[in-house]
């Protein structure tokens, strides 16, 4: 089947009717897609992006939104993992440290960067050796990729040294500490920059379409049966081979199929808060270790993330509610370390995500398998699993290949370490000339280089919008940070089918403002609503959906445990538009 390539990336309302009608055309003789790809994590994004660039024709469905699992709900870090070292699996620190090189420096230097960590030092004398040299490894280990480490070397501190970097410290909280560096990347921002990229190279790629069965010949998949949620709508979609990467939802997906050969995925739970940036100072990132895992603080713009918890969670998927308790184990432990102690008051957002964990005969999932693996249970079926969203690219490159073994024609090897993102190629010119591009578009240079940091070199297409609409280039109501400019973008090129996408994926205005977006709904539904073609019905409907989210979410920050969170969470059902 001929792919013809959507050479600007836009997913906006036209490009996903071309889609659709591609994927219907499936089933007429000889139009059947090479690969069908199921689920529109950062996995299955890069598989779409891996096969396309093969010269495959591919086809990707999304349930939900893209990342909107948890794709979009990690630390947005991209490292090799020194707990992983500890454990002694140099194989995946050494994999993940070659993958965090390739994305500063290549893949994508306008999305991720380098951000400086303290690792404290709580002994005198012995440790320092100990750690210095576990962390001089892992720096060694970054250097094998034949290209750039993309960020500096790590170096020894003194307590003093210490509290320099980060006032804030008690003290005799530490004796000295080793700053060393990670990546760190808005991880929604990448998978739609991602999803992009493959529709870039003529993948056609559908959110909001659910796979509700697999077709069968005799044993073999031969494609997949699915509804589009926007309109109710369901139709076959017929390819050589299928690839399920829907991460934690791999158990109900296989079991569509086979109960023979499964892989058994296990969720885990993470929570994450955000603060202000200006409830504690430091000028570092700090690792702390926790009796059970570590504990990350990360500067995130004008606020700062924290996180993360790892508890085994059996209840929704779809919407992982963060507990009291949660909230309490994060702040108590942080708060260990701090001149003055984080309240519930200093809580801006929270956010959680499930991790798919490999299962084994380990009760605790803070050691299960975070190494992926590939499967074929059946014929034409590939199931991928596990692994560290740093590692996506390898997991997606695994996953075509064991698809492709079968096939009849030859086909080329994965290309993807050497293909940049869209925005990617570029970017350092669009950066050194900021501010004449200010100067061009009147707009000031402090928001020409949030939306280069944002879209990279496609940031003119951003500026386009406010040089038709001038009034766009007001921020958003109660987040200063993003244009309204950015929220019709979000709708014409990204993707964007809901209030909810724009305010919790396309931008991260959900956790980082106070009011968690609300004072934002109205402007982002008009502005929405205008490209989409809502009704005034429809929009109310999105604005009454996200209010009644948040306020769902608060009500189960509030609960004591998991049970009772769960169900307050619950109490809102996912919007679906109005037929």
């Amino acid at each position: 089947m001929k792919s013809v390539p959507n050479t600007s990336g836009t997913l906006g309302p036209a490009a996903r009717e071309q889609s659709i009608a591609r994927l219907r055309a499936t089933t007429e003789p000889g139009k059947e897609l090479d690969i069908l790809i199921v689920g529109g994590g950062i996995v299955g994004t890069g598989a779409a992006l891996d096969a396309v660039t093969r010269g495959l024709s591919v086809g990707i469905v999304e349930a939900s939104d893209w990342a909107a699992g948890t794709s979009s709900r990690s630390s947005k870090l991209i490292h090799g993992g020194l707990r992983y070292l500890e454990m002694l699996d140099f194989g995946l620190v050494k994999e993940a440290l070659h993958e965090r090189g390739l994305i500063l420096s290549v893949l994508a230097p306008h999305l991720a960067r380098p951000v400086p960590f303290l690792y404290p030092l709580t002994k005198p004398f012995f440790e320092r050796p100990y750690v210095g040299a576990g962390i001089a490894l892992y720096d060694a280990m970054s250097i094998t990729g034949g290209h750039s480490r993309g960020v500096p070397f790590h170096k020894h501190l003194t307590r003093r040294g210490t509290l320099r970097a980060a006032p804030s410290l008690k003290d005799d909280a530490f004796v000295g500490s080793i700053r060393y560096y990670d990546g760190q990347v808005d991880d929604a921002k990448y998978a739609a920059n991602l999803i992009r990229t493959a529709a870039h190279y003529g993948a056609h790629a559908v959110n909001q379409m659910a796979v509700v069965d697999f077709l069968r010949e005799g044993e073999r998949v031969v494609g997949a049966k699915v509804v589009n949620h926007e309109d109710g709508t369901e139709f076959k979609i017929r390819a050589k081979q299928v690839i399920n990467a829907t991460g934690v939802w791999t158990d109900e997906t296989q079991a569509m199929v086979t109960e023979r050969g499964q892989l058994k995925v296990r969720a885990s739970k993470g929570i994450h808060l955000v603060v202000p940036r200006d409830r504690f100072q430091s000028t570092v990132g700090l690792i702390l270790r926790t009796e059970k895992s570590v504990l990350f603080v990360i500067p995130w713009g004008r606020h700062w993330i924290i996180g993360t918890t790892d508890t085994d969670w059996n209840l929704d998927k779809a919407h992982p509610a963060a507990s009291s308790k949660d909230i309490d184990y994060i702040l108590e432990r942080v708060n260990r370390v701090l001149k003055r102690p984080l309240t519930r008051e200093d809580v801006e957002g929270v956010f959680a995500g499930l991790r798919p964990l490999l299962a084994g005969e380990n009760d605790s999932t803070a050691k299960l398998s975070r190494e992926h693996v590939v499967a074929h249970p059946v014929p034409g079926l590939v199931v991928v699993a596990g692994g560290k969203w740093t590692t996506y690219r390898i997991m997606a490159k695994d996953a075509v290949d064991e698809a492709t073994r079968t096939m009849d024609e030859r086909v080329p090897p994965s290309c993807t370490e050497t293909i940049p993102l869209l925005g990617a190629s570029g970017f350092k010119a669009a950066w050194n000339r900021r501010n004449r591009t200010a100067e061009e578009s009147g707009v000031h240079v402090a928001r020409i280089e949030h939306l280069l940091n944002r879209y990279g070199s496609m940031a003119p297409e951003v500026l386009a919008i406010i040089a038709e609409r001038p009034e766009l280039a007001e921020p958003l109501p109660g987040a200063d940070d993003y244009l309204q400019a950015e929220a019709v973008y979000a709708a014409t090129h990204e993707g964007a089918r809901h209030v909810h996408d724009v305010l919790t994926r396309r931008t991260r205005i959900s956790i980082e403002a106070w009011d968690r977006g609300v004072s934002a709904v109205p402007v982002v539904a008009k502005l929405m609503g205008e490209v989409l073609g809502w009704s005034d019905v429809q929009r109310e409907s999105e604005i009454k959906h996200y209010i009644a989210r948040v306020e769902a979410e608060r009500l189960s920050q509030q609960q004591p445990d998991d049970e009772s969170a769960d169900a307050a969470r619950m109490g809102v059902d996912d919007i679906v538009p109005l037929r």
